[in-house]
């Protein structure tokens, strides 16, 4: 099924449980990224749990095998259902993150692969980075390495999911950041974006969406719109 991830890109505990509250019963699935688990630690993800949401902890882990592996097995005790690790660390390093979620004894998350974030354009990925290629390219080299270490999936553009479903298949999750609505939707930090619709008739299976809906006038409005655009393929 697919599904609506809502960012909640806060600087502490007290500004998420506001935006929460005007979900009323709803129970989105959350992403809890650096700045909120940074502020907050490792009790925000109990409460999000204990509340009943599931949680993406987006900490895109980069590091030696080891010291991923030790981080993984810590995050999937908190109860985590997804995590990402940064495919630039090596087919190695993402194979250290799976085995860790496999052998942590709790139910484990899902381990997915970031390949270029979407605030990354061409030019900078080959200029400054001095990655040759297309970003497409590139997305495409990485994912294939995420799938060849075993991990569940990528947090790739939706831009570039259709080609990662025609090469690696549909059961190789995408999870898809840079999602604006198409009424004059502002990209703010994002370059690389799209509508949920296109998302959705994309393949993409998650898509990560933060300000559009947490700044919103109605919150809850906007991720059902969200949703319903994203599963149903329908421009606003």
């Amino acid at each position: 099924m697919k599904d609506v991830i809502v960012a909640l890109d806060f600087q502490n505990r007290e500004q998420m449980r506001a935006c929460l509250e005007r979900f009323g019963s709803a129970r989105p699935y959350v992403k809890v990224g650096k700045e909120l688990f940074y502020a907050e630690g490792p009790d925000v993800v109990y409460e999000l749990k204990e509340r009943g949401h599931r949680v993406f902890l987006d900490l895109k882990l980069h590091d030696i095998p080891h010291t991923v592996q030790g981080a993984v097995y810590s995050l999937a005790r908190l109860g985590a259902d997804m995590v990402n690790v940064h495919a630039a660390g090596g087919i190695a390093m993402m194979q250290a993150a799976r085995e860790a979620s496999e052998s942590s004894g709790y139910a484990h998350p899902l381990i997915i692969a970031v390949t270029q974030l979407t605030s990354t354009g061409q030019d900078v990925m080959n200029r400054e980075l001095l990655i040759p290629g297309t970003v497409e390219q590139v997305v495409l080299s990485y994912a294939k390495n995420a799938q060849e270490a075993g991990l569940d999936g990528v947090v790739c553009s939706p831009l570039e999911t259709a080609v990662i479903k025609k090469e690696l298949g549909d059961a190789f999750l995408t999870v898809t950041p840079g999602i604006r609505f198409s009424n004059g939707g502002i990209a703010d930090d994002q370059v690389r974006v799209t509508t949920p619709a296109q998302a959705g008739a994309d393949g993409s299976d998650y898509i990560v969406v933060g300000r559009p809906i947490t700044r919103a006038d109605d919150p809850l409005a906007a991720y059902a719109r969200c949703v319903e655009e994203f599963r149903g393929g329908i421009d606003g």
